[in-house]
């Protein structure tokens, strides 16, 4: 019999990428797995999805965190529909498996396969959960998290550390990616997936006071829609060697070029940084839930793999400064990227995988694949 599974969230690129990343992970060893996406219209996963190969099911949803008055209002009276959606998408469907990855999409799918008594994994990007995935983890039979500090939120029964889920071409060896001290120094800057205006204007002032090194540099930045034409004339205007995309979708191969990457600091950004092993300067939305952005970063500066600065204190002159020191002292940034490599999960996808197919009861297959990974391991040997 063909099992199924629905991956709900989405909404921002933080939610949806770990999802695909599953989706790829169980497909590529079980092609008769049948996946659905559960998202919303507005969402980036109705852009996203399509060109992954992916079905994607909408329903009627939106956040609740941050909305006032009105707006409020509009967003309780979507639980319902919402939970009316799902709940007839699930009887009608009946999956082995529902897997919530955040996100405010994940509420009325999650909450209507527990009263279906359908096996739920629920995974956490962030040090410091979200309101729904706080409230879901009650109910779901396993929690996946990316970092050991999120445990305390969760049932400690329930709860396995198993790193974030990413892109496959993220967990190679080292030796794929070059080292930082190549030329030109590369400087990736990421504003999230519809990027960061204060990130965006903080590095047309930087150029100016870059100008210096321009010939020594090459920058990929991620701009989003709204602030595209103006950095890309910019860059060009100061002569600077420059590739300027409101999204970028080969992320890989972007981090494999880069020496530095500027951003913000979202889960699954650092969960891919720390995994390609890429020193990073990391600048927290100021206005994420819970501040959860400012504790991942946090984490990071703290295992010496990264710098923080606050959105506030964000300025070209502070950017200008953090490329340079990074070029003048290379044997500071290869000590900070081995930091940022040790605290990568290149196997953190692996992990969610067995635990879908452990939730589904497939026992045998989980014993079958950390039988074949011992085989490799002890092959290595020799």
């Amino acid at each position: 019999m063909k099992r199924k599974i629905v991956i709900a969230g989405g909404g921002t690129g933080g939610h949806l990428f770990p999802g695909i990343a599953l989706a790829k992970e169980l497909k590529r060893n079980d092609m008769t797995i049948e996946i659905t996406f559960i998202g919303t219209k507005q969402g980036i996963e109705s852009k996203v999805l399509p060109g992954e190969g992916f079905m994607l099911k909408t329903i009627i949803s939106s956040g609740l965190l941050g909305k006032r008055g009105l707006n409020r209002w509009v967003s309780w009276s979507k639980l319902p529909m919402g939970a009316a959606q799902s709940m007839f998408f699930l009887i009608r469907n009946r999956p082995n498996l529902v897997v919530g990855v955040g996100g405010y999409v994940s509420a009325p799918l999650v909450f209507s396969a527990w009263l279906l008594r359908i096996p739920i994994l629920i995974h956490e990007q962030n040090a410091f959960p979200g309101m729904a995935n706080k409230w879901l983890g009650k109910i779901a039979d396993k929690v996946a998290v990316s970092y050991k500090e999120s445990k305390q939120f969760f049932l400690n029964k329930k709860v396995e550390v198993t790193g974030n889920m990413i892109h496959e071409k993220l967990c190679q060896a080292r030796e794929g990616f070059p080292s930082p001290l190549k030329q030109p120094f590369g400087v990736l800057i990421l504003g999230g997936s519809q990027g960061s205006h204060s990130i965006n204007m903080a590095m047309v002032e930087a150029l100016d006071l870059l100008s210096d090194r321009k010939e020594r540099l090459h920058i990929t930045h991620q701009t989003g829609d709204a602030d595209y034409e103006i950095v890309k004339k910019q860059y060009a205007a100061k002569g600077f060697s420059a590739n300027v995309m409101s999204f970028i979708t080969d992320m890989p191969e972007r981090y494999r070029s880069a020496s530095i990457v500027i951003c913000r600091s979202g889960a699954t950004t650092l969960a891919e940084i720390t995994a390609a092993g890429r020193v990073s300067l990391l600048i927290p939305f100021p206005y994420a839930a819970n501040n959860h952005q400012e504790h991942n970063a946090r984490i990071i500066e703290a295992a010496g793999a990264g710098e923080v600065i606050l959105d506030k204190e964000i300025s070209g002159e502070q950017i200008a400064k953090s490329i340079k020191k990074a070029m003048d002292e290379p044997e500071n940034l290869q000590r900070m990227e081995n930091n940022s490599y040790g605290l990568g999960s290149r196997d953190a996808t692996e992990k969610v995988r067995k635990i879908c197919l452990e939730l589904m009861g497939d026992a045998r297959k989980v014993s079958e694949d950390n039988n074949e990974s011992k085989e490799k391991h002890v092959l290595s040997c020799f």
